[in-house]
């Protein structure tokens, strides 16, 4: 019965490691907000730092979008600002820390900071490719744990 435990253990890890690696990104646009950033309708009055930003209604999803990472990616320019916008790194990791209420400009709404990380902040506005970002990493790491609960 032990083997079978260990056995399960060893598969729920694997599972959990290895399921959700292949990610679909979606595409949109962004924009960017500038300080201060807080309050925000996820933490209050914490500082969760600068490489944060606001989810429209697109993802918001009652607040449950709150505390997710998204790895957002500059794809080029919309039909207003600069002709090239995308510079800097390929992507940014962002936290979502706040709501971009109905009518908001972007699908996400970009920290200045994370914003000129990706692009030009003259273009104001640009096209990105975005999905929720999971450290495989640490659920790699959460996996060794599981496996190595289930051997004491």
């Amino acid at each position: 019965m032990r083997e079978l435990s260990i056995l399960f253990c060893i598969a729920l890890a694997f599972i959990l490691t290895f399921s959700s690696w292949e990610v679909v990104a979606d595409t949109g646009t962004a924009t960017f907000y500038t300080p201060p950033y807080v309050p925000s309708a996820c933490t209050g009055y914490q500082n969760d730092g600068v490489m944060i930003a606001a989810a429209s209604d697109a993802f918001w999803d009652g607040g449950s979008s709150c505390g997710r990472n998204y790895k957002v990616e500059c794809r080029g320019a919309t039909s207003q600002g600069d002709p090239n916008p995308c510079r800097g790194q390929d992507y940014m990791v962002v936290k979502i820390v706040d709501y971009c209420p109905s009518g908001c400009q972007g699908t996400i709404d970009l920290s200045q900071e994370a914003f000129a990380a990706i692009a030009n902040p003259d273009a104001g506005k640009i096209e990105i490719s975005f999905h929720q970002y999971v450290d495989h990493l640490l659920m790699l790491l959460s996996a060794v744990a599981l496996v190595s609960n289930c051997m004491l």
